[in-house]
């Protein structure tokens, strides 16, 4: 019986709608080319341009509309009318409200995109970051006193708790465990490896805290090598030794920050994707590229979609298709490496629309041959 999945499709602003529409189409080639599944996606109107019109970004009772999904697809979030701390409480009610912490960004280069980084020659760039996704620095809690006065303060607190850290950094091992047993052992570190991004050398409560829990659960995981870096060291060794690392874990602030650089380091925010993912499944997990809305871009059928793509790759596999997704990944890196089909962020001039094509034909034509074997 083939499975069946409903999936909440939220474009949002910008140029989130263009390149989730292609997502969505090259989800259901794979799909359909391999007959595993079937979705059926809802669009879902949220965004700046419903809070213009009701002053809010998604309904009240958005996440109980949002429970009755598998899934959630996201385009982009984000527009110039709508100040960026308010639109940002659509992605943030969502990971808080669905308790999705762990947010999870794999860090690959694909065949045929070039890093800007100088790399070794055998060099792989094929890691993951793990974000703690619902607490610490992005809590949002604080208060403003004496606004508008010589003598304002500002106040945000940060929150850790022993038990968001303890499972986030135990998702992390785990993860380091599985990446082991499906063989991807890469020229670098050793493997498998979970990188603890701190600065508990200045933070000396919640990274030190941070560092103690990480230290606990690194003690039931004798076979992963342990490995620490503080978050400014970090930065400047991603960019010399990427091949490096293979999980590295973090809190919201620092492992936001550092997976920006990591896109840059694995060809651009349009090659870059992630999920926000509750292990439990009490609730959906949510699926989208990193970059953002891009309203310059909005309308010119430009952007890339293969973060997009990838995201929703990540999404097949989240919810059981693993031939599907495979499937996915290995089509886009097939058009990718061919080098005739890419957008402008990547040297070519291909629309967002031709690399969904693209790679639409490439998934029928091996979905094909997949059968026929």
């Amino acid at each position: 019986m083939t499975a069946e999945y409903r999936i909440a499709a939220i474009p949002g602003d910008g140029i989130g709608p263009e390149v989730l529409e292609v997502g969505m189409e090259v989800l259901d080639a794979a799909v359909e080319a391999l007959g595993s599944s079937r979705l059926e996606f809802q669009i879902l109107p949220w965004g700046s341009e419903y809070y213009l019109q009701n002053g809010r970004m998604m309904p009240e009772d958005a996440l109980d509309i949002l429970k009755g999904f598998d899934a959630i697809y996201l385009g982009a979030i984000g527009d110039p009318r709508v100040p960026d701390h308010v639109s940002l409480e659509l992605l943030l009610d969502i990971r808080k409200g669905f308790d999705q912490y762990v947010n999870i960004r794999p860090v690959k280069l694909l065949a045929g995109v070039d890093s800007p980084v100088k790399l070794k020659p055998d060099a792989v760039v094929d890691f993951v970051v793990i974000r703690e996704n619902t607490e610490g620095e992005y809590s949002r809690l604080g208060g403003r006193f004496k606004a508008g006065t010589a003598d304002e303060v500002a106040i945000q607190t940060s929150i850790f708790t022993r038990k968001g850290t303890e499972r986030v950094i135990r998702y992390a091992f785990d993860l380091a465990r599985r990446r082991a047993e499906e063989g991807i052992a890469r020229p670098g570190g050793p493997r498998p490896m979970v990188t603890n991004c701190t600065k508990s050398n200045a933070l000396n409560y919640s990274m030190v805290f941070w560092d103690e829990i990480y230290d606990a659960v690194a003690a039931e995981y004798p076979d992963v090598h342990r490995d620490k870096a503080l978050v400014d060291a970090l930065t400047m060794w991603l960019v010399r030794q990427p091949e490096y690392y293979d999980v590295i874990v973090g809190s919201n602030l620092f492992a936001d920050i550092i997976t920006d650089l990591c896109a840059a380091i694995q060809g651009g925010m349009g090659v870059a994707a992630g999920g926000n993912i509750n292990p439990e499944r009490a609730y959906p997990s949510m699926f989208e590229p990193i970059h953002g809305s891009a309203p310059k871009h909005k309308g010119k059928n430009k952007a890339n979609p293969v973060a997009t793509i990838w995201a929703g790759s990540m999404m097949l596999e989240h919810l059981g298709d693993t031939a599907a997704a495979r499937l996915v990944m290995t089509a886009v890196e097939a058009v990718l490496a061919e080098g005739k089909c890419r957008t402008y962020d990547l040297g070519g001039r291909s629309s967002t629309t031709e690399v969904g094509e693209a790679v639409k034909k490439t998934i029928r034509a091996r979905g094909d041959a997949l059968l026929r074997a």
